[in-house]
């Protein structure tokens, strides 16, 4: 297997660089400060055909075919946009992976022609929601309920730190709901469909966070909220094996995030250390600097090597060959795990390079140094993925 990118994808990511310079670049500070969801560029990116790399031309998607790395080229969109801002990567990586795969993935076709065209022309959003107060990796633990009732379901319950869940664009949120018991005692885990504006469903206001100022992140809350039974996602009962299989390329698109962050960390890093004057040079002649640079570059060929081998094999997969289901998901957690970690030791050596600058919210350092650490935690923390990886080594690790 190669993981040397094709002329095409190298075109690809230009072509997204640029577009990234151009409209994300100049403004992206001042969003940061404001807590602005830019709606007017994502729907650019959507015009770009950035949320639809993975999807079919019947839903207006881009079409391309699994041995021409459509999922490649959605990790090569996030890490370019990642490179400039970490909150607007994650706006498309958890628009498609989150939003468009779940219903790409396990829909009907009526799901599919009526949600999908919107969300894969990036006019609208959509948002998974699986966290709950009482239950992040420990799935099984969902509180929330959905009961039929008359030819709906009725959903009652709460989620928290969900994506693209309540933006002046966002159309859905898929729910994970317990629908019922089986017969060995466990909850049957179902995911149902809610559209936004359904009675009883509230996005409450965003959360002030750390990191990630620009993306749309809020907590819902759902009292006697009724869909249509026909909202059902995918078969009933088998929501948790839905959200396993969403992860696993979410932890991938994490990578590529992380790997975006790990080369403005080491451009960064270079040009103020050519520029910055101490002691009658330029501080990237003391070794003590200079070396630390130097490891930022060699963490961020493992990061890139480590996400585009886990990317080839989700489109190798997709194309009926290449790796098994297993093999992938020990490639998805390895990456996952060594790229986020090496993001956030990538922006402690950055802020430390910069000195007191690096510690000024002027500098773009200071706002990578914020966003880094949700890298560990979401789609699976650091511990879930050592926990996974030992597993897949067949250690009865629990």
């Amino acid at each position: 297997m190669s993981f040397e990118l094709s002329r095409e994808h190298e075109e690809f990511r230009r072509s997204v660089r640029d577009f990234a310079q151009a409209e994300i670049a100049p403004h992206v500070a001042q969003w940061d400060r404001d807590h602005h969801f830019p709606v007017d560029v994502v729907q650019k990116m959507g015009a770009l055909g950035l949320f639809g790399l993975t999807a079919p031309e019947e839903f207006g998607g881009a079409g391309i075919a699994p041995e021409d790395g459509p999922f490649t080229s959605l990790c090569l969109a996030i890490e370019e946009l990642g490179r400039v801002d970490q909150s607007i990567g994650i706006t498309l990586e958890a628009g498609v992976g989150l939003g468009i795969n779940p219903i790409l993935t396990f829909g009907n076709d009526e799901q599919k022609a009526q949600w999908l065209p919107d969300l894969v022309a990036g006019q609208r959003l959509a948002g998974f929601g699986l966290t709950e107060p009482g239950a992040g990796s420990d799935a099984g633990a969902t509180a929330t309920k959905a009961v039929l009732d008359g030819g709906e379901w009725v959903v009652n319950g709460a989620k928290q730190f969900i994506t693209n869940s309540g933006s002046a664009i966002t159309s859905l949120v898929t729910v994970t709901a317990r629908t019922g018991v089986r017969e060995n005692g466990k909850p049957e885990i179902s995911t149902i469909i809610v559209p936004s504006g359904t009675p009883g469903f509230t996005a409450e206001p965003g959360y002030d966070k750390l990191g990630w100022h620009i993306s749309d992140t809020h907590p819902l809350t759902f009292t006697d909220a009724r869909v249509s039974e026909a909202n059902l996602l995918g078969e009933r009962g088998r929501g948790y094996a839905q959200f396993l299989a969403t992860l696993d390329d979410g932890r991938v698109a994490i990578s590529a995030l992380a790997v975006g962050l790990l080369q403005a960390c080491v451009e960064l890093c270079t040009t103020y250390a050519l520029e910055r004057q101490t002691m009658g040079g330029p501080i990237g002649r003391k070794q003590g600097v200079a070396f630390q640079i130097a490891d930022l570059e060699v963490m961020l060929h493992a990061s890139r090597l480590l996400t585009y081998r886990a990317a080839a094999m989700k489109d190798a997969m997709a194309a009926g060959g290449g790796p098994s289901v297993a093999e992938f998901k020990q490639a998805a957690s390895v990456a996952k795990l060594y790229t986020s970690e090496s993001a956030v030791t990538a922006t402690r050596i950055a802020t430390q390079v910069f000195g007191g600058y690096g510690f000024m919210e002027e500098y773009p350092v200071a706002r990578f140094y914020r966003d880094a650490k949700i890298l560990e935690i979401g789609e699976g923390t650091s511990e879930v993925q050592r926990m996974l990886i030992a597993r897949g080594l067949g250690l009865p690790v629990e």
